[in-house]
């Protein structure tokens, strides 16, 4: 066994910190007779005067080498030091074996499961110093489905490092690289080989036979009797390899006919639907926003394959959504992809309100059926907001008139009927005879009350995000802009001034809409003078 290399940290940390934890893991769960594995001891803290006892591994285990390396990094929370001890393995037999957990310092490593296969049979084709091999996972399978193609690069001698693979290309075909290329070692007939292991997940887009096409490999092979020859700045001597994969032929079959015609298509070996809420849907209440996050999984597909889910308007609900993110992960079985929707909802009434179940059909290709990803319907149970509520009564409260105590006689409710509509009159042919001659399309869309009650629905609930947008909409329907509004009245200014950096600062959480709904509901009026300037067009006939 090697000995474990040890790397160099400044004095200022100390010797004998110890570790929170000790964690593990292996480069892959499942090899083939002769292959090797690498585990990986990885502790948050430095720990220089301790080392793994690797002594338990030897019973089922060739420890091929070991080293370690120690990081920094730079968070939140100040510099951290963590340790890290990457150990090659070669399993001495078939089967389940157990990497046992392993003592470091005070700490113990976690035990690990590694499943070893037989190996397939070698072709004699194998026993060249440099050889590829390909292969696929499913050699038949739908369109836009899944097939994950392996490529491994097996040498018995040594390389330089100009070694090079012709890039996968398919016209007819997406290509996706699952990671970056591993590298172990393997014995075959005797030979300890090195294996540079690639793969691919490849997603036909047409129906019908195609093909994989053969990836070219080129490298220098060094050539140990001629190392006493070797000149540092001359040509490395050595003789040139190169080797060909093989073509591999890809059936791919059609949509099957009983999927949905009018779904999007969906083949993957597992689908899933999951929701998460902020704050959770018990606590909904009247003018406060929810945040629904809604997430779809797919194994064997991208995150970009997967369509947009289906949420329906519901009324007494108003929904903001969000941009929807995507991600992908790549494991052993290929690419696991996700798309996550979030939208922030806000009831504008209390009482029990219905969210439709959300349903995506998707193609089994293990069973090879229709299955349905499906999150049930949900019931918010609104409750009524006291200070709404409070808010409702106080305007309701100031638009009464006082009670009249006298009752009027009819001579008085005559002549103050004669006077309304005289008034009445008047006003109309003084407002008729300032109108322009060409009169003013009336604009469509909600009216400025329901505006102003969204707006003020914002501002109360506290959400910047859903206030901005309400602010923008009120402020078309006005008839100066919402700069001219803040330039005329400071307290507007000031509260647009708190909204603006809330939105554009990490501090955004902690803003309170009560400053912008009171500058609001105070702002003067336009005097008629000014909204005449503004709106009015010059007479047709000026004197």
């Amino acid at each position: 066994m090697n000995p474990i290399l040890r790397a160099a940290v400044p004095a200022l940390f100390s010797l004998n910190c110890l570790a929170a934890g000790i964690s593990a893991s292996l480069d892959r769960t499942q090899v083939s007779e002769g292959e090797s594995v690498e585990l990986t001891l990885q502790s948050q803290g430095a720990m220089l005067q301790s080392t793994p006892d690797l002594t338990p591994l030897k019973k089922d285990f060739e420890i091929l080498g070991s080293r370690q390396v120690s990081s920094l990094s730079t968070g939140t929370g100040g510099t951290q030091q963590s340790t890290r001890w990457l150990i090659s393995l070669l399993p001495r037999r078939l089967g389940q074996l157990e990497i046992p957990s392993l003592q470091v310092g005070d700490s113990h490593s976690p035990a690990l499961q590694l499943q070893v296969q037989k190996s397939s049979e070698t072709s004699s084709a194998q026993v060249a110093p440099v050889f590829i091999d390909a292969s696929l996972s499913q050699e038949e399978v739908y369109v836009q489905a899944q097939t994950v193609l392996t490529l491994r690069i097996y040498h018995s001698v040594s390389l330089y490092d100009d070694s090079s693979l012709t890039p996968l290309q398919m016209s007819d075909a997406r290509v996706e690289p699952l990671g970056e290329p591993k590298t172990f070692e393997q014995i075959i007939n005797g030979v300890r080989h090195g294996v540079i292991e690639l793969r691919y997940a490849i997603y036909p887009q047409k129906s019908g036979e195609l093909s994989i096409p053969a990836q070219l490999f080129s490298a220098t092979m060094v050539d140990t009797r001629q190392n006493q020859d070797f000149m540092p700045f001359g040509a490395r001597p050595g003789k040139a390899a190169r080797v060909k994969s093989p073509e591999i032929p890809l059936r791919v079959k059609p949509r099957p006919a009983e999927f949905p015609a009018d779904a999007p298509w969906l083949p993957a070996a597992a689908v899933s639907l999951s929701e998460a809420w902020s704050p959770e849907p018990q606590k909904a209440m009247e003018g406060i926003s929810l945040t629904r996050n809604v997430l779809l999984k797919a194994d064997g597909l991208s995150g970009s394959q997967l369509p947009p889910l289906e949420q329906a308007e519901v009324s007494g609900l108003r929904r903001y959504p969000e941009q929807p993110q995507t991600r992908n992960q790549a494991d052993e079985r290929g690419l696991l992809g996700s798309r996550e929707e979030s939208v922030a909802l806000v009831p504008t009434r209390s009482g029990e309100i219905v969210l439709p179940a959300i349903e995506v059909p998707w193609w089994n290709t293990r069973t090879d059926s229709l299955e349905y990803a499906r999150l049930p319907e949900r019931r918010l149970q609104v409750a009524i907001n006291p200070q709404l509520q409070a808010e409702a009564m106080s305007s309701g409260a100031a638009t009464e008139g006082a009670p009249v105590s006298l009752r009027l006689w009819p001579w008085q409710l005559s002549t103050g009927l004669f006077a309304l509509t005289t008034a009445l009159g008047f006003g109309l042919w003084w407002r008729a005879r300032k109108q322009p001659a060409v009169a003013v399309t009336a604009s469509t869309g909600p009216s400025p009350r329901t505006l102003l009650d969204d707006l003020k629905r914002a501002c109360l609930a506290n959400d910047s995000q859903a206030t901005r947008q309400a602010l923008d909409a009120w402020a078309r329907q006005q008839p100066e802009t919402l700069a001219d509004m803040a330039a005329r009245y400071a307290p507007l200014s000031e509260a647009l001034d708190g909204l603006n950096g809330a939105l554009y600062s990490e501090s955004g959480q902690n803003w309170q809409g009560e400053a912008l709904w009171k500058a609001v509901k105070g702002l003067p009026a336009l005097s008629a003078e000014a909204v005449t300037t503004e709106n009015s067009l010059p007479p047709l006939y000026p004197r």
